[in-house]
């Protein structure tokens, strides 16, 4: 019986100890990240909505006339009629009084109105809107988080909503016969319910939605997550693909996703039903990689709609938006992945369209890569402002002994070199070079050749990605060997430790091999290291800059990491020729 006892006593106790410490959500932020405030409105981690662009790590404004062209009329609040919607949203990022009212063009019974109803402040109550002649409250079916933010902000409160589930009641004294409810379908980024998809559906006043908006008096606990904004969600809400902020600031700094949320490379969560929608939201298209037959198809079901699908229109303004042809080959080179490239690859005709070789006088000096028009990025020890006549940049080169078909030669304009360049420690070590345009053209005409795209993110890549690094350098010998060569390496993050005092994380990344088989001391100076997105589309991620003790596994080669000078670049080549996306 004494056994029994003490069995049963340290089962109490077990169950007791287990009783008084409850597991605490799973953490999946990265403080780092968190560090830098991301938020919607962060090109560093999102695309940019076709009404803005990306200057500086920001989405700002476009001015209404930057918008594309298409002619499909929207009506504001104000009762002035626009060319199409991405002009209105436009102008409302400039003058945020002016809302999206109506699809089509104004008239007379055109009006919508938002108002909380029945609840114990001005912050919280039953949804009700006025959509011309229709009043109606919004259906509790749908509703979700993403609704009640736009709700919210519409009515002033910038934070959003804090709870969208809360019960509100029609008092008994009130006369009101409901009947119907309209459902909302929002994408988040709407700053009206007029904007989102409504459907008018059969209710009763236990079918209606309420929400409590943010306040500044608003309570929470220590277990929480504060956002940009200032507003508190519970840390099991983050990383969820929901974005519970309102400003994305809790799905920005992810390292992995909830149940509900797909998880993109760059370290962003997005709702699972994102993926394979025929729309890039993660940066690096790893939504939309591999998605033959797996696009997630909406059953619309019988009923009134009011209002336009103005989600659609925005997707269809962005296939609108310039685009430039840049990192896709012209032909079906593909690399195979392999773990280890002993000295590297003999590069065949078409692999590295980007890839140029600059030559000083008689001698091949050094690389570089084509990035549009007349550019040539490099390094910037490559290269001196004063003997600009001497140097001729050679597209197309695979072999310097036996010349090879296709190869062009141009003369070189102008040299820029970056104004805080050190020869001392290489940083900021990346130059441009501008080519001469043709005799009798406005442009360089360079065959045989693919620009490479240039990363505006740092966030496009990260440790641990393949990478290529090309270029017509040395061998392990340290013996020219006048072929183009590449080798596959692999991203290394924390590279302080194989070079303290002397690496620089926000201007420098490196990359190498676990047994130091592929280096960049084998490729020539200047030359770069291109890295491939889900889709395949290659980004010059870095230029061959420095190194020691060549092909030593505890000494990668050092590159200058290109994303950090997007800013630089545009400003002396033009976004035309360069930005891909966020334009």
């Amino acid at each position: 019986m004494e056994l029994v006892h003490c069995l049963l006593l340290l089962l109490c106790v077990g169950l007791c100890f287990c009783k008084s410490f409850s597991l605490a959500p799973e953490v999946l932020l990265d403080e780092k990240c968190l560090q830098e405030n991301y938020t919607r409105q962060s090109c560093e981690k999102v695309f940019c909505h076709p009404w803005e662009k990306c200057i500086e790590g920001s989405c700002l404004c476009k001015l209404p006339y930057q918008c594309p062209k298409a002619v499909m009329p929207v009506c504001s609040n104000t009762g002035k009629t626009y060319n199409n919607y991405c002009q209105l949203k436009s102008h409302e990022c400039l003058h945020p009084k002016t809302k999206f009212l109506l699809n089509g063009t104004c008239h007379s019974q055109g009006q919508f109105d938002l108002s909380l109803k029945y609840g114990e402040t001005e912050s919280e109550g039953l949804v009700e809107v006025k959509l011309g002649n229709t009043t109606a409250f919004i259906c509790k079916k749908n509703w979700s988080i993403t609704e009640a933010n736009v709700a919210c902000l519409y009515r002033g409160f910038k934070e959003g909503a804090v709870d969208y589930r809360k019960t509100f009641n029609v008092p008994d004294d009130v006369d009101v016969e409901i009947t119907d409810c309209l459902q909302a379908n929002c994408r988040g980024l709407e700053t009206t319910l007029a904007e989102c998809v409504l459907t008018k559906r059969k209710a009763n006043s236990k079918d209606l939605a309420g929400v409590v908006c943010h306040t500044q008096e608003a309570d929470f606990n220590d277990n929480s997550f504060q956002c940009v904004n200032g507003k508190h969600i519970p840390v099991e809400k983050t990383c969820d693909g929901t974005n519970d902020c309102g400003d994305q600031s809790d799905e920005l700094c992810c390292k992995g996703c909830r149940s509900g949320g797909f998880f993109c490379k760059s370290g962003v969560c997005i709702p699972k039903t994102y993926e394979c929608n025929g729309e890039l939201d993660c940066l690096r298209g790893d939504d939309e990689a591999n998605c033959e037959g797996l696009g997630h198809s909406e059953v619309q079901e019988q009923a009134e709609i009011l209002t336009a699908n103005m989600d659609e229109d925005r997707k269809l303004f962005k296939s609108l938006l310039p685009k430039i042809s840049c990192g896709v080959r012209n032909n079906s080179h593909t690399h195979i992945r392999r773990k280890r490239i002993v000295g590297g690859q003999i590069a065949t005709e078409g692999e590295f369209p980007w890839q140029v070789t600059i030559k000083e006088g008689s001698k091949i000096h050094c690389g570089g890569i084509y990035i549009g028009g007349c550019w040539i990025l490099t390094a910037a020890h490559c290269v001196r402002k004063n003997v600009v006549h001497r140097y001729q940049i050679w597209t197309g080169l695979l072999d310097w002994i036996k010349l090879n078909h296709g190869v062009g030669v141009h003369r070189v304009k102008r040299v820029i070199i970056h104004e805080n360049y050190s020869g001392t420690t290489y940083q900021n070590d990346i130059a441009l070079i501008e080519m001469q345009k043709h005799q009798t053209k406005a442009t360089c005409e360079l065959i045989n050749t693919v620009p490479a795209c240039v990363p505006w993110s740092n966030y496009l890549f990260s440790s641990g990605d393949k990478c290529f690094v090309s270029g017509i350098g040395r061998n392990e010998e340290a013996k020219n060997i006048f072929k183009l060569k590449w080798g596959e390496v692999q991203l290394i993050g924390n590279c302080s430790k194989y070079y303290s005092d002397r690496f620089f994380e926000k201007e420098m990344i490196c990359a190498g091999t676990d047994d130091g088989s592929t280096d960049a001391c084998k490729g020539d100076s200047g030359g770069p290291l291109v890295c491939m997105n889900s889709n395949n589309v290659s980004y010059v991620w870095g230029i061959v800059s420095w190194g020691d003790n060549c092909g030593k596994p505890e000494f990668p080669g050092v590159y200058t990491k290109v994303s950090n000078y997007f800013d630089w670049i545009s400003y002396h080549v033009g976004r035309s020729f360069i930005s891909q996306y966020n334009v």
